[in-house]
């Protein structure tokens, strides 16, 4: 079964009942990591949240950005099938370009804007939760060399972009930790 967008807008079902089971243990564990991403940014300026402290490419604001543009692509996948998410073998310079410019801070860019454009991008990704009629249903995957499946289901796409971000989330508390010594935890 594949999800079919146009047979039912999640945008104007009743949302006056708050989830339940599955679907609340989803939103909560979404909620859980997501704030422990955007609390290693409290109190950073622009130019901090732009900062590499580690060997690695990353800066705080530019993780928030990648998270939020997998997160937005995933949930477009959910929607609209294999072609939201392009294909690999078409890629051009300026696909890789653009893709880098996630990982950083770009000029212009403020971290309240970054967090901003997270915050929408997770209100979307909520309603849909809550909302999509069947969390078994599936889309077939693009080609391209990480996908060992052929098919994700809803499911499996919430469930990986809660890994995703959790996995981010530590990624910014090692970043942080290096930069000024805060910590998420501890």
């Amino acid at each position: 079964m594949t999800v079919n967008a146009t047979t039912e807008n999640p945008d104007t079902r009743d949302l006056a009942a708050p989830p339940t089971g599955e679907r609340a243990d989803l939103l909560t564990m979404l909620a859980k990591h997501r704030h422990f991403l955007r609390f290693t940014t409290r109190d950073l300026s622009d130019e901090q949240a732009g900062l590499r402290t580690t060997a690695s490419e990353l800066c705080l604001g530019g993780l928030i950005k990648h998270v939020s543009a997998t997160e937005r692509g995933w949930v477009d996948f959910i929607l609209e099938g294999p072609s939201a998410m392009g294909d690999f073998d078409d890629m051009t310079e300026e696909d890789f370009a653009r893709r880098a410019d996630e990982f950083r801070m770009l000029p212009g860019e403020t971290l309240a804007g970054v967090l901003d454009a997270y915050a929408e991008v997770a209100r979307r990704t909520d309603q849909l939760v809550a909302t999509l009629p069947d969390l078994d249903a599936t889309q077939p995957l693009p080609k391209a060399p990480w996908f060992q499946d052929t098919h994700r289901s809803v499911r499996q796409v919430f469930l990986h972009i809660i890994a995703e971000t959790a996995q981010h989330a530590g990624h910014a508390d090692i970043i942080r930790e290096s930069l000024d010594g805060a910590k998420t935890m501890g």
